[in-house]
């Protein structure tokens, strides 16, 4: 059963446009149906998260702070040591992690756990070896998607989680 989720940002929980304004400051938009999924996920449900990205910003760090995410790593070259370093922290296999990305950077994660995603938009290469590609594009749903995905394997009532 899956236990942990581990999330890419850009072009995942992200439409992976990056806008700057005339100061230089970076700006991301967020699907909120993919936040309140995350956020059942971590504090309802008290399961685990990761947000796992190759850029840093102070954004992730605010988002993943209001979901309630576990961990959160950004300026990451190998995800794949990362992951390594959550699943001993956390005492779990790769056979109870799901993650979904949208990139080559992601496709070496992605080709290591039991549940692996991507948005619809995703790069073609990764739609090759993941196991599930989501109806929706990144930062559209795609996440919530996974998530809806694995709590059903669960039996988890979906519907109980909001009301």
């Amino acid at each position: 059963m899956i236990q942990l989720l581990i999330f890419d940002i850009d072009g995942t929980l992200t439409d992976g446009k990056i806008t700057y304004d005339a100061n230089g400051v970076e700006t991301k938009s967020f699907d909120v149906k993919d936040g309140a999924a995350i956020e059942a996920w971590n504090k309802k449900l008290g399961f685990k998260s990761a947000f796992i990205t190759g850029r840093s910003s102070v954004i992730v760090d605010k988002r993943a702070k209001e979901l309630g995410v576990t961990y959160v790593y950004q300026g990451v070259s190998d995800k794949t040591a990362v992951l390594a370093e959550i699943l001993e922290k956390e005492g779990l296999s790769l056979s109870q992690v799901g993650a979904i990305g949208d990139d080559l950077n992601d496709m070496k994660m992605l080709a290591q756990v039991k549940l692996s995603f991507c948005p619809n938009d995703a790069t073609d290469e990764v739609k090759k070896i993941v196991n599930h590609i989501s109806t929706k594009n990144g930062g559209s749903g795609a996440a919530r998607e996974m998530i809806e995905y694995a709590l059903r394997a669960k039996d988890i009532e979906l519907k109980s989680l909001w009301l």
